[in-house]
């Protein structure tokens, strides 16, 4: 029996027209590997697809409803207490170095994967997709240690359902964000385990990046016409210059028989300085530009580091903390709707009122928040389950982050909360380290205390990420329009703040030989006075 969410597969048709239209479009198609994706080779294949169209109306059914996951894979690590520990970059080091052991990929995949076993979504749009890379001494060549792509791309293989990177015409929807360099001296970590077999030491250097990435069911991956990644121009600066927080958008679009469908993995920035308007709003505008010229349906999905309530008024219950009133941006009006809101501090209600409509499930109930895990991710953090008890969510969970936007006439069919189930969820994992231990059955005794238990469990399992996902089931609309012009682009330097550095030293060593090589040769040149 077929799955609702699988498209009906391209059927050949009998019409001498439709047959010259697929040959226009194959053309087109060819134009635009060999123009490089130009304007030019995009507008022949709108007008080729558009030709296909004229004959063979889109049609809807059941065929056309697919599923669709936005999940956050978690770095491994509380950034946050890392960013208190500065300028101290060793004690930093090893304090995220610690929790990501802890906090293990390779065991905590596997219950990712389970979940998207169940669901079989056609697009996963992924955030946090995490590299960890060391190097044995100060100056070794660098190893990937964890790459959590690649590693979510295995576990879904071997549960049964294969995923690949959208890609097409030599794009791939993958953006790089922010990360840390394996910096010689200051990020030099211990770890005996990890390093021994792979260095032959207890120590290593490590570094770390993020990135946001789409993902299409294999079966569905030459459906793709075209993908890429785009970086947003407003960035959040830690310290000027040295630590800028680069963020970005992963985009493809499919081609469905109903028409193509824009799909766009994103996250937005988390940090925010008192009254100034928090940098993930001005990212959501530029996302709102950059999608503005997009005449297909789109389904944005991502980590927008924006709830609903934000900014918070003065008092009000707040653990994260997320963004609060201040001079710049005055506090969310109650109950707040996408008539009444105050966007202009807010990445969620900019997007919305931008005319993206929210899948749901509903943002204002409690119950379907997505953050406020432990660090460790053993089970809801202590310090904030009071909080997320009296705001309504049993599971720990304190704010909505995650969404699935859309926009275009996609209906949407259902959508529902994933992976925010504790201690009894069926996805989680046996950490064994004291610390997670420790803290998962603090928060027990706490559920037991409030009556959400009736005992602590003998077993403490942790969640496969701090973040619950979002799974939502969307109809196409019948549209028939070929794929939109891609995004446009943000020019960002290459080589970064590190590379600028090396670039620069190794320029003044080789003017300083230079130099010396000059003088050299005006004193050899120069007259005997003897």
């Amino acid at each position: 029996m077929e799955r609702r969410h699988q498209v009906r597969s391209v059927g050949t048709r009998g019409s001498r027209v439709a047959r010259a239209a697929r040959l226009l479009l194959v053309g087109a198609l060819l134009a635009a590997s060999v123009l490089g994706g130009s304007a030019v080779a995009w507008a022949a294949v709108a007008w080729a697809q558009e030709e296909a169209g004229e004959d063979l109306p889109a049609e809807t059914g059941d065929d056309d409803v697919i599923t669709v996951m936005a999940r956050n894979l978690y770095l491994g690590a509380d950034v946050a207490i890392a960013l208190e520990l500065l300028p101290d970059m060793p004690a930093a080091a090893q304090f995220m170095w610690e929790q990501v052991a802890a906090t293990d990929f390779d065991r905590r995949v596997e219950g990712l994967a389970a979940e998207v076993v169940r669901e079989e979504p056609a697009v996963i749009g992924l955030q946090e997709a995490t590299r960890w890379r060391c190097r044995g001494g100060d100056f070794g060549r660098l190893e990937t240690v964890f790459d959590f792509t690649s590693g979510f791309l295995e576990a879904t293989r071997a549960a049964g359902v294969s995923y690949v990177i959208a890609a097409a015409d030599g794009g791939r929807a993958r953006q790089e964000g922010y990360g840390i360099p394996a910096l010689p001296l200051l990020s030099r970590v211990e770890d005996p385990t990890t390093f021994q077999p792979r260095f032959g030491t207890d120590t290593a250097t490590c570094g770390f990046d993020l990135a946001d990435a789409l993902l299409v069911r294999e079966d569905l991956a030459d459906r793709v016409v075209a993908a890429g990644g785009r970086s947003f121009g407003d960035r959040y600066s830690v310290v000027p210059t040295v630590l800028v927080i680069d963020r970005g958008y992963a985009f493809a679009d499919l081609a469905f028989d109903s028409g193509t469908v824009r799909f766009v993995t994103t996250h937005l920035e988390s940090l925010w300085d008192p009254d100034e308007v928090p940098t993930g709003a001005l990212q959501a505008r530029q996302l709102l530009a950059d999608l503005a010229p997009t005449t297909t349906p789109v389904v944005v999905m991502g980590d927008l580091n924006a709830d609903p309530r934000d900014p918070r008024p003065a008092g009000a219950l707040n653990p994260a903390p997320q963004p609060e009133e201040g001079a710049s941006c005055p506090a969310q009006v109650d109950d707040p709707t996408s008539e009444t809101a105050r966007a202009e501090c807010n990445a969620y209600w900019t997007l919305r009122q931008g005319g993206l409509d929210d899948a749901g499930p509903d943002p204002m109930d409690g119950a379907n928040l997505t953050w406020g895990a432990s660090a460790e991710l053993a089970g809801p953090d202590p310090g904030r389950l009071d909080a997320a008890l009296e705001m309504g969510n049993p599971a720990g969970f304190t704010d909505r982050l995650d969404y699935v936007l859309v926009r275009g006439g996609i209906e949407v069919l259902d959508a529902r909360i994933l992976g925010n189930v504790w201690p009894d969820g069926q996805d989680l994992w046996a950490c064994d380290g004291p610390s997670q231990q420790a803290t998962a059955r603090a928060a027990a005794e706490r559920l037991v205390e409030a009556g959400v238990l009736a005992q602590v469990p003998e077993e403490l399992g942790c969640l496969p990420t701090d973040h619950a996902g979002i799974v939502a089931e969307l109809r196409l609309p019948a549209t028939g329009l070929a794929a939109s012009e891609p995004p446009p682009t943000v020019w960002r330097s290459p080589i970064g703040l590190w590379g600028a550095l090396g670039l620069l030293l190794l320029a003044l060593v080789v003017w300083r030989v230079v130099r010396r090589l000059r003088r050299r040769a005006e004193r050899r040149e120069a007259p005997s006075t003897t």
